[in-house]
């Protein structure tokens, strides 16, 4: 068979509520020289039957059903088995616009020092409609890219990117230890190789509901994203990257061994507590825990009277005592 042009790349996972239009809005691109590989790891509804179905109907589907394995071992499986030397990442609750893989194979045919190209997004609901959210868009150059890195800024949208496959290759692809972070970290480890950014177009209909990944493993994400940025500043010093062979992450309180240096993990606190205030996730769990230990340790008080509350709205009310204990202590 002649090698396509892109290789499509989607982990699917009880995605059984989403996952038609997915497959539907990849199909029906306007630069149809693709493969599609699906990857069902381990449903246990009707994704991998939904998959088949579209398999059968389409001969640029090549799927794979097994058994759970993760993310990231599916995202470096299809990397690994993928013919083409382009990859174009695609969850399975999302939306491409028809116009999308034309217009990013483009910008990477005229752009060659650029490793990966995402797009702007389209934010929806779990019913479709309008969703709002507030923040930076993403950057649209290589050094608006660096800047937004050091400002805590969005980087790309994972799956609105498509990417180099050799490029992706020469870093080691997706690292483990990042769980839920994956794709931060592997946009900080290509930043050092290669240029990024995002054609400000608003190309992917990107999905918001409570189930997904992002809702119910707020600090677990946040956490790794804040050590990836440690690991980011040591390679950009010239120093080894002590996260570089690992297979999990370690507790914070062990960051400071791991990197050689004191005050990791309480910066590491420090970045992550602001980010789960408006979470109930975050707020729940560990979360709620590094939270009151941010306090603790001279962390900022402002608006957390207003968290108190917030955890009473959850139906939280210990843990809103807890963290008002902990205020008045000061």
């Amino acid at each position: 068979m002649p090698t396509p042009a892109i290789s499509v790349a989607m982990s699917v996972y009880n995605g059984e509520r989403f996952l038609a239009p997915a497959i539907e809005s990849v199909l029906a691109q306007d630069f149809s020289d693709f493969e599609f590989l699906i990857v069902d790891d381990g449903s246990t509804d009707s994704s991998a039957q939904i998959i088949r179905s579209y398999a059968q109907q389409d001969t640029r589907i090549r799927p794979t059903l097994r058994e759970n394995r993760g993310l990231v071992a599916s995202l470096n499986e299809m990397i690994g088995s993928a013919r083409a030397p382009i990859i174009a990442r695609m969850d399975a609750d999302d939306i491409c616009q028809p116009q999308r893989f034309g217009k990013q194979i483009a910008f990477l045919a005229q752009h060659p020092d650029y490793g990966v190209v995402g797009t702007w997004t389209e934010d929806i609901g779990a019913d479709g409609r309008p969703y709002h959210v507030t923040g930076k868009e993403h950057p649209e150059t290589h050094e608006a890219f660096l800047t937004a890195i050091e400002n805590g800024w969005p980087l790309l949208c994972h799956p609105a990117a498509m990417l180099r496959r050799e490029v992706v290759l020469s870093v080691g692809g997706y690292h483990g230890a990042f769980r839920h972070c994956e794709d931060y970290d592997l946009w900080l480890r290509l930043a050092s190789v290669t240029r990024l950014a995002s054609i400000p177009e608003r190309l992917l209909r990107y999905r918001h509901y409570d189930d997904q990944v992002s809702s119910r493993h707020a600090t677990e994400q946040q956490v790794g994203a804040a050590v990836s940025y440690l690991a980011y500043r040591e390679r950009c010093a010239g120093r080894p990257d002590p996260t570089a062979s690992l297979e999990r992450l370690p507790p914070i309180d062990a960051l400071d061994a791991l990197f050689g240096r004191e005050g990791l993990a309480a910066e590491v606190r420090a970045r992550v507590a602001p980010s789960l205030l408006y979470s109930r996730s975050g707020l729940g769990g560990e979360g709620f825990d590094l939270l009151c230990r941010y306090l603790r340790e001279g962390g900022s008080r402002e608006g957390m009277w207003r968290v108190v509350a917030r955890l009473v709205r959850f139906g939280e009310p210990a843990r809103a005592v807890r963290l008002a204990a902990t205020l008045a202590r000061g």
